[in-house]
């Protein structure tokens, strides 16, 4: 293993049984086929599940819509960006010629997918507990507070909320396809509501940015429609 690889092993305490998953997590796209995208996807869902789990046990007294707010407010682009840089990851991202050379290691959102992508490769390396264990580690010097809610109203906040406020499931969100070079992709996403056989379509600079896109259209084609 290279040696900076085995000092964020070190700064995430945590050793790795296949080293070849930290490897592609700190890989992006634009410097392999074999990159981070996938592992980002997993990491995802395994941090949102460990801040649920955090906020649920830390904030007792709350009802569940402050904790929904609070949580997409911790695990939002810039908080992750801030932790990331914690870990020294631009150290250790193997970007693309034309995307280092456009300041791709200092890059928020790539900073941020890398980092759920490094939670993605602990869960596939040794399962759910030693994930969760990193993101409660590394979300101990964030202030954790129900204040956090009105900073945190996103377009995919708010769309949550005014679902989860008629009782129907989450929207779903999927990547329909990138346009462009690695270095400089566009992302078209899709945002589906199932129960109302709705779909909008986003466009943004990284996956996020899609969906908050996606986000935004269906929340107008839902106040249109239900003023």
């Amino acid at each position: 293993m290279p040696p900076a690889l085995a000092s964020l092993q070190s700064r995430l305490q945590y050793l790795f049984s296949d080293p070849a998953l930290l490897q592609r997590a700190v890989t992006h796209r634009s410097f392999s086929a074999d990159h981070n995208e996938r592992l980002e996807f997993l990491g995802d869902s395994v941090l949102n599940l460990a801040v649920a789990s955090l906020l649920y046990r830390r904030l007792s007294a709350q009802p569940e819509g402050d904790l929904s707010r609070v949580r997409a407010n911790m695990v939002k682009q810039d908080t992750l960006h801030q932790l990331a840089l914690g870990l020294r990851l631009p150290e250790v991202l193997r970007l693309g010629e034309g995307e280092s050379r456009s300041g791709g290691h200092k890059r928020p959102s790539i900073l941020a997918d890398a980092l759920e992508a490094v939670i993605g490769a602990i869960y596939l390396d040794a399962g759910y507990t030693p994930a969760e264990a990193l993101v409660h580690r590394l979300f101990e010097a964030v202030e954790i507070n129900p204040q956090m809610q009105a900073a945190a109203k996103d377009a995919k906040t708010a769309l949550q909320e005014w679902l989860q406020g008629r009782k129907m499931q989450l929207p779903q969100y999927r990547v329909v396809g990138t346009v462009g070079a690695a270095h400089k992709q566009t992302f078209d996403v899709e945002c589906a509501i199932p129960e109302l056989s709705l779909t909008e379509r986003g466009i943004g600079g990284s996956r996020r940015a899609g969906e908050q896109s996606a986000a935004t259209a269906m929340l107008a084609t839902l106040k249109a429609r239900h003023p």
